[in-house]
């Protein structure tokens, strides 16, 4: 998973903006009860496609009567408007905001008198060919992407959309090459390669993102590198996919966005020279951090990371370091008794992007056969 360090000037809304998820995704991967209450050097966890699905749908406080809503987390006043069959000028003028962009948690909305829930019956996906999605009541644009197995920026450049957190109900969206979505899971077991390892077919069904080029270019050094870790059957091989899904982001990023810089003087991590925050920041599929980590995976490896740690960033040791930190730990013995949230926990230090994580589990076991 990729993170950020929040500078000074910095908002969710931007932020979310900059990485192409939106502030409801942001506040649920990192916990913030108040999207308008951030901190500058408090580094972010940033969620991927599958920690972009669209909040549970909100009820009207009270009967509808009352014509009264009071914000919840994640809120945006363009989705309340949508959700309420009104719109932003309508309910900025009616409640006195001078600033639409700023809303916050607790505050009680007038929705006024001829507004009701917008309630639509599921709209089915569009048939192979069709190439259109017409947006509904609680989508973002993050959960459509993650649905037809694209990314959010190639859906904003497809459609002219400038901001990606604002799409309305309705709205008719084109998706990638005009011929209807790709399946995002799977109904099936997808076929694999005749002996060992995986297909680059089945690596693209449980990341649809990854790019076809990328794929074939991974796939040697991951094969190689689950041989050599003994992550040989589908129970293993799913949940090994699975973490790396999610924290390289569908194996799109191998180095960490961020500087560096927040670990600087991590003792816990073995940073105790000046500079080793940024030279040793998060790399490879598992994001590897801190000169202890990177000394140990060197003596384990037989490579000098700690004097190269740039080398942790390329497929070809990225993915051997991904193995041995996932038999350093013992995880092989989790994924046969099928204990993925020990797994999680071990290699998050936590539950973070549980539900993200737990979804490329299912995903990864369905396409493998697992």
């Amino acid at each position: 998973m990729t993170s950020y360090t929040i500078r000074s000037g910095d908002s969710l809304s931007s932020i979310a903006s900059r990485y192409h998820t939106s502030v409801a995704a942001l506040a649920r991967a990192n916990n913030i009860a108040n999207p308008n209450l951030i901190y500058a050097g408090r580094t972010l966890q940033i969620p991927d496609g599958f920690d972009s699905t669209p909040a549970a749908p909100v009820n009207l406080s009270g009967n509808s009567s009352t014509q009264s809503y009071t914000v919840r987390s994640g809120d945006t006043l363009g989705a309340i408007a949508a959700r309420f069959g009104t719109s932003v000028s309508a309910l900025a003028s009616r409640n006195g905001i001078s600033n639409p962009n700023l809303i916050y948690v607790g505050q009680r909305l007038s929705i006024g008198p001829s507004a009701a829930p917008v309630t639509t019956t599921p709209t089915p996906a569009p048939a192979a060919g069709s190439g259109t999605y017409s947006v509904r009541s609680g989508d973002t644009l993050g959960g459509i992407a993650a649905r037809f197995g694209t990314s959010v920026s190639t859906l904003a450049s497809l459609n002219g959309i400038s901001n990606p957190n604002l799409i309305y109900v309705g709205q008719p969206l084109r998706l990638p090459g005009g011929s209807g979505p790709a399946p995002v899971t799977p109904t099936g077991p997808v076929p694999g390669p005749t002996t060992g390892g995986i297909s680059a077919g089945q690596l693209k069904a449980i990341m649809p993102n990854l790019s076809d080029a990328d794929a074939n270019r991974y796939l040697p050094y991951l094969n190689a590198a689950m041989a050599e870790g003994h992550i040989n059957t589908p129970q293993r091989q799913a949940a090994f996919l699975a973490q790396l899904a999610h924290e390289s982001g569908q194996l799109r990023y191998f180095e960490e966005i961020a500087s560096g810089a927040a670990y600087e003087g991590r003792r816990d991590l073995g940073n105790t020279q000046p500079g080793d925050g940024v030279r040793f920041k998060g790399r490879g599929p598992i994001q590897l951090t801190g000169r202890s980590n990177y000394a140990a995976a060197s003596a384990a490896l037989g490579v000098d990371l700690v004097n190269n740690p740039g080398l942790a960033a390329t497929p070809q040791m990225g993915f051997r370091i991904a193995q041995w930190f996932w038999n350093s730990r013992g995880l092989n013995s989790y994924a046969d008794a099928g204990n993925f949230d020990a797994i999680t926990y071990r290699v998050n230090g936590g539950y973070n992007g549980k539900a993200a994580r737990d979804a490329y589990y299912a995903r990864a076991r369905q396409v493998l056969g697992a």
